[in-house]
């Protein structure tokens, strides 16, 4: 139930503030736990946090925001960690001025959005939810030929895709594009960890990739730089993917190059709002995938998220934090 916590073990007060993303009733909480007196909410509003966490001493969160604020109204947080990778929803500089340590998990979701990556960019390519959709409208059995498509499949073989930043997703991707006979260019402040891996600044890359997809963190330098004067440049035949942050794009320039067809699709599994505003420009746009943020969410991943999330705890407890950010 929204709003719901559970207490379990005893010792530091843990404060989980949005539990239910990672654990919707089949994930367990058991390995954070074991640590301390754990209470977990479901979904907190900003106007429930102080409530909630007065008396935590570690505090768990995902999505929920923590500005300074909020950080100064809890004297007796002593650590905070988020349950994800990204962890723009903390100020951390606060927390620091505060002497409280940030913990992240930076990798656990890893195969999955890279796994999640290619399904978006093959239902561009080949379209197989469409065509089961027609087939199941009838339109196999009222074709006059042995086959037919809407859309002829894109061979993937002997393109180009562009990587903007190469962490560990990044370079999952390219590793299955590699398996996929694609050619793979990488550009981003981590992209000298490449290797042999073509570099390229960003303006090139846009222009000479057949598909460009976005792994990079968002950081206030990067916010929206997916503008219209990058998205111009590309081929009309290309397409944009986009598994790593909303933020990362400017969504109407995304909407116009879509509709004027600068490019030939695009497909999204993030938004700059979550959930996605009723009136975002994305709505409606041609030729356009949006997944509800759920790539990073195999049981497998969640489960590795609680589990490194409890060796933060652990280790601070310990003394000695590990996966600090800021």
């Amino acid at each position: 139930m929204p709003g719901s916590s559970r207490r379990l073990g005893s010792r530091v007060r843990i404060v989980v503030l949005d539990g239910y993303t990672v654990n919707p009733g089949d994930n367990s909480w058991e390995p954070v736990a074991r640590l301390g007196e754990l209470a977990v909410f479901d979904r907190t509003r900003l106007d429930q946090i102080v409530a909630r966490a007065r008396d935590a001493e570690i505090l768990l969160t995902n999505k929920t925001r923590l500005d300074a604020a909020t950080l100064t109204a809890l004297p007796a947080l002593r650590f905070v960690s988020v349950l994800a990778t990204g962890y723009d929803v903390v100020d951390v500089a606060a927390a620091r001025a505060r002497g409280i340590p940030v913990s992240n998990v930076p990798e656990y979701g890893t195969d999955s959005v890279a796994q999640h990556t290619f399904a978006l960019l093959l239902e561009l390519a080949n379209h197989p939810a469409e065509h089961a959709a027609a087939v199941a409208a009838g339109e196999w059995s009222r074709s006059a030929d042995f086959c037919f498509w809407r859309a002829a499949p894109v061979e993937l073989a002997g393109r180009t895709i562009g990587i903007v930043g190469l962490g560990r997703i990044g370079r999952r991707v390219a590793d299955i594009a590699r398996a996929f006979a694609m050619n793979v260019t990488v550009s981003g402040e981590d992209s000298a960890r490449g290797g042999e891996v073509a570099r390229r600044p960003l303006p090139r890359l846009f222009s000479e990739s057949d598909v460009v997809s976005l792994h990079c963190p968002l950081t206030a330098k990067n916010a929206r730089f997916v503008n219209r004067d990058l998205l111009r440049r590309m081929k009309p035949s290309a397409f944009f993917l986009n598994t790593a942050r909303g933020g990362l794009v400017d969504e109407a320039a995304l909407r116009e190059a879509l509709d004027c067809g600068w490019l030939a699709g695009a497909a999204l599994d993030v938004g700059s709002t979550e959930p996605l505003d009723p009136r975002s420009p994305l709505l409606g746009a041609r030729n356009l995938l949006l997944t509800p943020h759920m790539a990073w969410a195999s049981l497998p991943a969640r489960r590795r998220l609680v589990e490194v999330t409890a060796r933060n705890v652990e280790a601070f407890l310990g003394g000695a934090p590990i996966n600090a950010v800021g």
